[in-house]
């Protein structure tokens, strides 16, 4: 039997990474694109020496001549410490990086798999959050370059499903963590995790009320698999994360509970923009894919922290000596 050809772009990232990992698994070759600029070297290391395997640096806002069978498009800065950095390109790599890989999928006749996300539906009116609800977007705000890139780009793949047949797979991935988070992302759980384990005080921005739901991404990876794996007629978009909904003072206190730590929480004013709500509405991947989240955040957020301790080089006898 041949093997599959599997394209992942942004595969050195949190989430491209253990999707790399995932594939070669099952038996997959997969050739991981990547620029680095969120991605690591280091996130893909251990799988260098695995047949199958192989790294191309490549930015997909150029266009890449490979042969392949499938491609999942991952690449695309994710937190708003790195996609407001150069929002220009940010909406590049969004709408170009879409464009190119499409037309990839098109002159290969590939299956392509969309990363897009959440924040299409911008800080929502609608509580939990269908598939069918299109969103409440700020359009001119600093959070827009992702937003309204991950929207484009979702544009652009019904267009040329309709147009040219390509095969598509779209999800909006809500919060995802654990091992492999950027220490640096601020993501809100990256965050709160290393400033519990250096002692810090924990940043909680707003009043802590705002409400997140968080998904594992062996949970996330395993989503993102069934629907790449589902008949062509089932496009998407499908909403990927965990419906269990927690603020963000309670997943505060998990992580000083969990780390030990003697952190003081510490009000800063609400960023524009940041949705009050986020949790998903996840039944059509229950019912097309046969999935639901596994890992609960208690579970989750211990293998996390135990990866950011050795990351940081703080063992537990060491946590919080300078709160």
């Amino acid at each position: 039997m041949t093997q599959s050809r599997i394209l992942v772009t942004g595969g050195a990232g949190f989430i491209g990474s253990h999707l790399c990992e995932r594939l070669l698994a099952d038996r997959a070759e997969v050739l991981c694109v990547d620029n680095y600029y969120t991605g690591r070297r280091q996130n893909i290391a251990h799988l260098g020496r695995l047949p199958g395997f192989e790294t191309l640096r490549h930015d997909v806002t150029l266009p890449l001549y490979v042969e392949t069978d499938q491609i999942y498009n991952l690449a695309c800065p994710a937190s708003p410490v790195h996609y407001q950095f150069d929002p220009v390109q940010t909406l590049k790599t969004s709408v170009h990086g879409a464009i190119n890989m499409l037309g990839l999928a098109k002159r290969t006749r590939a299956r392509i798999f969309q990363a897009s996300t959440s924040e299409v539906y911008g800080d929502p009116i609608v509580h939990p959050q269908p598939e069918s609800y299109w969103g409440n977007v700020n359009p001119l705000g600093t959070r827009a370059c992702y937003d309204e890139g991950k929207r484009a780009a979702e544009t652009l793949f019904f267009d040329y499903h309709r147009q040219h047949r390509v095969a598509i797979k779209v999800a909006r991935i809500f919060n995802t963590y654990g091992p492999r988070m950027h220490p640096n992302d601020g993501r809100v759980v990256s965050n709160f995790i290393v400033q519990a384990l250096r002692g810090e005080p924990i940043t909680l921005y707003g009043d802590g009320a705002q409400t997140r739901s968080f998904c594992y991404v062996s949970d996330l990876v395993d989503a993102i698999v069934r629907l790449m794996a589902t008949p062509d007629e089932i496009c998407g978009p499908i909403n990927l994360g965990n419906p269990a909904e927690f603020s963000i003072r309670q997943l505060a206190e998990l992580v000083i509970a969990t780390t030990g730590s003697r952190s003081a929480i510490v009000l800063r004013p609400l960023p524009p923009d940041d949705p009050r709500q986020r949790q998903p509405d996840i039944a059509l991947a229950r019912s097309l894919l046969g999935w639901q989240p596994k890992v609960a955040l208690a579970d989750g957020l211990a293998e996390t922290i135990a990866y950011f301790r050795h990351c940081l080089g703080v063992p537990a006898a060491r946590v919080a000596l300078r709160a």
